[in-house]
């Protein structure tokens, strides 16, 4: 049964801004990445999902196409976006079975909390290699499609429908620094820099390049991973001046204005959805108990037990 629209998107949006796009979107069956993936075919577009669990992709791909009679969404399972041939494959099968790749979001990440003293050289490559060199292989793999779609959808367009436009999924750690996510600090102003990059280089060719920045985003991987399972929403959320946590929605509504006839104009720009919750603190919170208090977490060498574990499940092929 579909997911009501009110959960992932807003009423502001006219059905088929997006008829006959299709967008390709790694981590596709994450929380986050799966409600911006269901705003788009919701609003007529067609799409390709990767993920390396096969069941879990190809499960999420059928669900996100319930978002609309008709809609073709295809789950690639066993893609590590740390391949560059794997991306390459991916990318050449999704414009062959639903005719073009016009939207890319780059949304695979990795993320666990960890003290540097305590974070290996291992642990700290392989969110590297996740979150920039597959950011890097995602851009190579998919730009010759986006620029096609530029040159056939006219910016701005005369009949609204858009195309050759890409987004990442970053995060506000590396704004001011948070502690126990140095890796992921690292990696995400890396994926920040890539986006800017790409604007210069593509945007003669007609792509636009943005990130997206969520804050803490309720009932997500995320938040189980960063959040001690200790802390009330209520505690969370005092620490964001909007005074509540973000919704996968805010995340979907920023994405489709980016992709929109409305998002023309803009390029090379971070567009952070966290209600100014980085100006505040920036994650302080990330990994901590009520308790736990900086610096003293860092000077007992604590942080909390209650967050999810980082350790992956091997990817079933």
């Amino acid at each position: 049964m579909p997911i009501p629209r009110s959960e992932y998107l807003s009423t502001v949006w006219k059905d088929d801004i997006f008829a006959g796009r299709v967008a390709f979107v790694t981590g596709g069956a994450g929380t986050i990445c799966s409600a911006q993936t269901r705003a788009l075919v919701y609003l007529g577009a067609n799409a390709c999902i990767l993920g390396r669990n096969v069941e879990k992709t190809e499960a999420a791909a059928k669900d996100i196409a319930t978002a609309r009679p008709g809609a073709k969404v295809l789950g690639i399972g066993g893609c590590d976006v740390r391949d560059p041939e794997s991306l390459k494959t991916a990318a050449e099968r999704c414009a062959k079975e639903l005719g073009a790749i016009d939207f890319v979001i780059a949304g695979a990440a990795g993320n666990f909390v960890a003290p540097m003293s305590g974070l290996s050289a291992n642990g700290f490559k392989t969110v590297m290699d996740i979150d920039v060199l597959g950011t890097f292989n995602t851009i190579k793999a998919t730009m010759p499609y986006l620029i096609e779609s530029a040159k056939r959808n006219k910016n701005p367009s005369d009949d609204g429908l858009t195309g050759g436009r890409i987004i990442y999924v970053s995060a506000s750690f590396h704004y001011t620094g948070t502690p126990l996510q140095s890796h992921v600090s690292a990696a995400k102003a890396a994926i920040d820099s890539l986006m800017a990059s790409v604007s210069l280089e593509y945007g003669p060719y007609g792509v636009t390049s943005n990130v997206i920045t969520p804050g803490g985003i309720a009932n997500t991987e995320g938040m189980a991973r960063l959040s001690s399972s200790k802390m009330t929403q209520k505690q969370i959320a005092a620490g964001v001046p909007i005074g509540r946590y973000g919704t996968i929605r805010d995340i979907a509504d920023a994405t489709v204005y980016l992709f929109s006839d409305a998002g023309n104009y803009v390029n090379g720009e971070v567009l952070v959805v966290d209600g100014a919750a980085w100006r505040l603190h920036n994650g302080a919170g990330v990994g901590l108990d009520a308790d736990m208090k900086y610096p003293d977490f860092i000077l007992r060498g604590e942080f909390s037990k209650h967050v999810k574990t980082g350790r992956m499940e091997k990817a079933k092929l």
